[in-house]
């Protein structure tokens, strides 16, 4: 029992594969769960099987991720697939998301909760167009940790002078990036060099392996634990027999720390009380932080629903009904002019029209385009909505939850746009 709760209190650290066709991110996530000894035997039996029936000269670790036939065939990733593994030190969830263009949603999607992204770049080509798109998408989500992973080394004769050239390039394109943390690896993902362990071709490199840095990447302090966030779900109210008076609002800590006997402010409200008590699955506890699910009681009966946001009275989010917003459209039908959609952000649910269109990014140049404001799949514009009721909002880049929202179209029920709030 005791060791299935030391699994439960690991760290979880999820992490999100970028970059352009072919520079090997499904061999390079096969590579880490065959060397991590994270794949069953069925399993590899099968990649065995299906390396030899296309008549590969190697078994194709590419085949552990690319679970879709039409990703099989084509040898490229089309969808997100998602991995779990886990080491003795930490619990990982992994992301793999397309290298094309035309599956920016696609990677948008698997990046939005990522803590670190690896970006790999083939050592023979250096970056390359694929490399700044994803790069900034990155960045533009906030992801706090960048792994830059210089692969194929084999292919360069595991040189130096070409690793540190590419680093040089990296270094210089990434001090533009709003991401603070940026970190180096060279690899072959295919012989495994620097993957879980460490290469004898390359005995100049003197840092981490890639599954070391995974598991030693501080991540506590990515979630914002300053600005008191708790959108309220639900109210819990049982009016059983054993809990005739109980009223709690459930929830998910989206910032800060809650502490019983705590000042708080309810949103939109403006009422004030104190917590009585935050209660969980496993009984009363002391303080909550993000992102745990609790149930917070409050000293005085005060009328709160699902939508609102208990907050400390000195540190309020911004209460904003004309909202700005880099987006990502996710829809095949492209955005309407001035359209109206619904709106999901945290728990509050709200109608919104889109009034302005301000420029449309080319995320190959990162050039603003304000002539052409015509919406379509994985364009990323910046925009300005209005909405029926305020929103409770921060800058993404100071807290992912509270700073982002989704557009729901009113008469398909489709999400078709992620927004970050800037």
């Amino acid at each position: 029992m005791a060791e299935s709760n030391a699994y439960l209190d690991m760290d979880l650290l999820r992490f999100t594969t970028a970059g352009s066709v072919d520079d090997g991110k499904s061999t390079l996530i096969g590579r880490l769960l065959y060397d991590s000894k994270s794949i069953f035997e069925d399993q590899m039996e099968a990649i065995e099987q299906a390396s030899t029936k296309k008549g590969e000269e190697r078994v194709n670790l590419a085949l552990l991720t690319d679970g879709l036939r039409a990703e099989r065939e084509q040898g490229i990733t089309i969808d997100v697939a998602y991995r779990y593994f886990a080491t003795p030190k930490r619990k990982f969830i992994i992301a793999d998301t397309p290298g094309h263009i035309q599956y920016t949603r696609n990677m948008i999607t698997g990046a939005s909760t990522a803590n670190l992204a690896i970006i790999l770049v083939d050592a023979r080509h250096g970056i390359v167009e694929q490399t700044s798109r994803h790069s900034f998408i990155a960045s533009m989500l906030g992801i706090p940790h960048i792994v830059y992973c210089i692969n194929k080394m084999d292919l360069v004769d595991y040189s130096q002078e070409r690793y540190e050239e590419i680093k040089d390039d990296l270094e210089e394109f990434s001090s533009k990036l709003e991401t603070k943390d940026i970190r180096f690896i060279p690899m072959s993902a295919l012989f495994g060099d620097n993957v879980v362990n460490r290469s004898e071709n390359m005995d100049w490199y003197q840092g981490s392996t890639l599954l070391h840095t995974l598991e030693t990447v501080h991540i506590a302090s990515d979630h914002n634990h300053i600005d008191c966030r708790f959108p309220v779900q639900y109210v819990v109210r049982p009016q059983s027999s054993d809990y005739p008076d109980y009223r709690g609002f459930a929830g998910r800590v989206a910032g800060g720390v809650f502490k019983k006997g705590d000042d708080i402010m309810v949103m939109p409200s403006g009422f004030t009380s104190k917590i009585a008590a935050i209660d969980t699955m496993d009984g009363e506890i002391e303080e909550a932080f993000a992102p745990m699910s609790v149930t917070i009681r409050l000293e005085d009966e005060i009328d709160i629903s699902r939508g609102d946001m208990i907050v400390r009275p000195n540190n309020q989010p911004d209460s904003e009904q004309d909202v700005e917003a880099m987006m990502c459209w996710l829809s095949e039908k492209p955005m309407t002019p001035n359209g109206k959609y619904y709106l999901k952000h945290t728990s509050r649910d709200a109608r919104c029209m889109i009034k302005e269109i301000n420029y449309k990014l080319d995320i190959n140049t990162l050039h603003r385009n304000e002539e052409d404001k015509n919406i379509e799949m994985n364009d990323i514009a910046r925009i300005k909505l209005r909405t029926t009721i305020p929103l409770f909002v921060d800058r993404y880049q100071r807290n992912r939850t509270t700073g982002s929202f989704v557009l729901i179209d009113e008469a398909t029920n489709n999400t078709v746009a992620a927004c970050m709030v800037i």
